[in-house]
């Protein structure tokens, strides 16, 4: 697979790998530790895969075609994932971002030609799906409005590629999966599909302990507009990890494991760390959402922020 050739970068999106931490491991004796590396995917994130599934689907159905422009809020990766399928497919991009989102992701989704349109900084991402929808509202015929947070075409998305890979990667070994909530499209598809395998499989989500918190990319859904794909049910376990905990878990990854991830990723790891210490755990498989170095511009942190 991974020689293979392709028509379109499009084609390029899953089939990512899966590492072992074995350095990790060793303060969970007797438990396999992986990361499934979602960053491999060619827009850098786990946000490809909805990306594409939402806009395929929405091409299938007649919903997004070439006289309409395609536009939804977003803060960062799903907004690269849009702009790089956006420019590859040959579809027009509007996405509506906080102001206040650092100066790299902007210039990363202006790079493909996409029209950005920013939002209150102090609303975070909720003021940008505000914002969307009044767009959209006021004239509908011009956008398909992708709407990540409510589409179903997003956890599909990891219904037949995350979850499917995870099984072909990991098989019958599998004991645990643990992924974050943001939209909440990789733990509700990814887990849905786990819990069809053969092998039970307890399928942890994982977010903020606090609702102020600095673990981009994750939401804290007490204090946030709930997502329409959120089936609180579909999880086994929600599992609250702080800030530190996630932050200092990427410095670990770094240092230990020569992994520059993300601090939702680290927020993951840290759980499946803590879940790879239990006693029927054997087998821990958790979601590295994105790299660091996307982190490194500077920002103003406030409540909602979202990734």
């Amino acid at each position: 697979m991974r020689f293979r050739k392709m028509e379109s970068i499009v084609e390029a999106v899953g089939n990512t790998p899966m590492v072992r931490l074995r350095a990790l491991e060793m303060d969970a004796p007797g438990t396999k530790l992986y990361a499934k590396l979602e960053y491999a995917n060619p827009g850098g994130s786990v946000k490809d895969r909805p990306a594409r599934q939402m806009m395929l689907d929405a091409i299938e159905d007649g919903r997004l075609r070439s006289d309409r422009i395609l536009i939804d809020a977003t803060s960062g990766n799903t907004g690269v994932a849009y702009s790089l399928l956006g420019a590859a497919m040959g579809f027009r991009m509007q996405l509506v971002m906080p102001s206040n989102v650092s100066q790299a992701r902007k210039d990363i989704i202006s790079a493909y030609g996409t029209e950005i349109i920013y939002s209150d900084p102090m609303e975070g991402s909720d003021g940008a799906i505000r914002m969307v929808r009044n767009l959209v509202s006021e004239d509908p015929d011009r956008y398909f409005y992708a709407d990540q947070y409510s589409n179903p075409s997003n956890p599909r998305a990891h219904y037949l590629g995350t979850g499917q890979e995870i099984i072909e990667q990991v098989g019958d070994e599998i004991t645990h999966f643990v992924a974050g909530l943001g939209t909440s499209g990789t733990c509700m598809g990814t887990t849905r599909r786990l819990h069809e395998h053969s092998r039970k499989v307890q399928c942890i989500a994982v977010e903020p302990a606090e609702a102020l918190h600095g673990l981009e990319g994750l939401k804290h859904m007490a204090s946030s507009l709930v997502p329409e794909i959120y089936d609180p049910t579909v999880p086994d376990e929600i599992l609250p990890i702080g800030t530190d905990a996630g932050w200092d878990m990427s410095d670990r990854l770094a240092a230990e494991e020569g992994l520059h991830v993300g601090h939702s990723t680290g927020a993951n790891v840290a759980a499946a760390l803590e879940v790879a210490k239990r006693a029927d755990a054997s087998c821990v498989v958790a979601i590295a959402c994105d790299r660091g170095d996307r982190y490194f511009a500077p920002m103003k942190w406030e409540k909602h922020y979202e990734w």
